[in-house]
């Protein structure tokens, strides 16, 4: 228990650089406290106390905002970044070293008595707003960006991003071993998809404006016959004007 404290600590040193000492950790962190949590719950259920476990876990989700199920799985080195509105469902399974941020889903998509949530490989990074859902697995080294939907399995060192979630880094390394989901640098599908439109647009509209000749420059039948009647009404305010005067 002490050794997985520690480690506790050094992970969050490690992935949050707004931490400022041990006692912060300890009081202010949501997400370290709804592991410990959870590990309380964890080790009730395998116990079989099934009520016990789920009543913990029920008080770890009032205090912290963050529901963890005490049936899932989670290895060392998990850390949930905020936290709040992070679920975790009971047949999850998350491996080594893996982020979560905020609002967080590993749901399910069966009411079945079986394996119904994901399993995240080691070294997973989900960002805020992302949902999981299924029994699939998210290989080793992933990322998920900022609210995507992820329904089928994402083989490792993968990037998804979108909705429904994309695969748009496949096999790439990480350069920069601190940075673990780094927004700004994911490719954005939806904004390439309308870029596309608008070059289509402005094709168009350049091929239009060859084909056809400017308005003014078409004068049909009916606008013939209307001119005469239109240079009538223009003489009528002054012919009136003159005999009024």
């Amino acid at each position: 228990m002490i050794e997985e404290l520690k480690e506790d600590f050094r992970v969050i040193f490690d992935r949050d650089p707004a931490v400022r000492g041990p006692m912060e950790i300890l009081f202010c962190y949501p997400g370290f406290h709804a592991v410990l949590v959870y590990r309380l719950a964890h080790a009730l259920w395998k116990s079989k106390l099934f009520f016990l476990g789920r009543f913990l876990s029920h008080i770890g989700r009032f205090l912290t905002g963050i529901e963890i199920h005490p049936g899932a799985r989670i290895g060392r080195g998990f850390f949930i970044d905020h936290g709040m509105g992070v679920v975790i469902g009971e047949t999850a399974e998350i491996g080594k070293n893996c982020t979560l941020y905020h609002g967080v889903t590993l749901g399910g998509t069966s009411w079945a008595k079986e394996k119904r949530h994901p399993t995240l490989g080691d070294n997973v990074v989900v960002g805020s707003g992302a949902k999981i859902l299924g029994p699939f697995r998210v290989g080793d080294n992933c990322r998920i960006g900022s609210n995507s939907v992820v329904v089928k399995e994402v083989p490792d060192d993968c990037t998804v991003v979108g909705v429904p979630g994309r695969i748009v880094l496949s096999g790439g390394k990480k350069v920069d071993q601190k940075t673990d989901l780094d927004h700004n640098d994911l490719p954005d599908p939806v904004a390439k998809v309308i870029s596309c439109l608008m070059d289509q647009v402005r094709t168009l509209e350049k091929q239009v404006k060859q084909i056809k000749p400017p308005v003014a420059a078409v004068e049909t039948p009916e606008v013939a016959q209307m001119a005469p009647i239109a240079e009538s009404a223009e003489e009528l305010p002054a012919a009136a004007g003159g005999e009024k005067g």
